[in-house]
C-alpha cells in the first residue's frame, strides 16, 4: 500500500488524493474481512486508513459509495491481469493459455486474500448495483474465454459451457476465500484445467 511522505512533499493534489483513496480501499478490505460489509462502519475504515472523516467524505458520499469504488479498484486489478494473460502466448494451444491464465488469476487472489474477499464475498451484501456490476464483469470474462477457445458466437452450447466453467471457477475460489484458505487456491488449478480440456477438447 502506498503511503504519503512525511512533511513537505512535491506531490500534486491529484497524486495525494490517489494515495488517500488507495489507503481507504485497503482499509475497507481489511475491515470487511474481519467484520463483513454490514458490520463495518465508516469510522472503522477511517481509523484503519489513517485519514480524517473530512478526507473520507471528500472522496466518497457514503460507505456504499466507497465500496462501489473499492469494488471497481479490485475489479480493475484483476481485469488487467486477465488481459495480460490473454495476450501472452497467443500462438500457444488454447488449453495451455487457459492453464496460464488460471494460474495468474489464482495467484492474484492468493496474493491479496482480503481484496479477494471484498471482490468475491462482500459484494453479495452490498446491494443490487454491485451485483449488476459483478454480472457485467462475469459476462466480460465469459466472452474472453469463448474467444480464447475459438468458440463461434452462434454456438450457444459452447458459450454456455464457457459460462459454466467460469461459474464453477468462481464458486470454488469463493469457497476457499470464505474459509480464509488462500493456500488451497493453487490446488484448484489442475482439476479446473482438466475440466476445461473435457469441455473444449483440442
Amino acid at each position: 500500500m502506498t503511503t504519503l511522505p512525511r512533511g513537505r512533499h512535491g506531490l500534486s493534489r491529484d497524486e495525494v488524493a490517489a494515495v488517500q483513496r488507495e489507503r481507504v480501499f485497503h482499509a475497507m478490505a481489511d475491515a470487511m474481512a474481519e467484520h463483513g460489509y454490514a458490520g463495518t462502519p465508516v469510522a472503522a475504515v477511517i481509523k484503519r486508513a489513517g485519514v480524517s472523516r473530512e478526507t473520507f467524505y471528500q472522496h466518497f458520499g457514503s460507505k456504499h459509495d466507497c465500496f462501489l469504488a473499492a469494488y471497481e479498484w479490485a475489479t480493475d486489478l484483476l481485469r488487467e491481469g486477465f488481459a495480460e494473460g490473454l495476450g501472452a502466448g497467443a500462438d500457444r494451444p488454447a488449453a495451455e493459455r487457459f492453464d496460464a491464465l488460471l494460474g495468474r488469476y489464482l495467484a492474484a487472489l492468493a496474493e491479496d486474500p482480503r481484496r479477494a474477499r471484498l471482490f468475491l464475498v462482500e459484494a453479495y451484501a452490498a446491494g443490487p448495483e454491485i451485483m449488476r456490476r459483478r454480472l457485467a464483469v462475469q459476462a466480460e470474462a465469459a466472452a474472453a474465454l469463448a474467444a480464447l477457445f475459438g468458440i463461434d458466437s452462434s454456438d450457444e452450447a459452447q458459450r454456455f459451457a464457457c459460462e459454466a466453467l467460469l461459474a464453477a471457477t468462481i464458486q470454488m475460489v469463493t469457497a476457499r476465500v470464505v474459509l480464509d484458505d488462500a493456500a488451497a487456491l493453487a490446488s484448484l488449478r489442475p482439476p479446473l484445467v482438466a475440466l476445461a480440456a473435457t469441455l473444449f477438447p483440442s
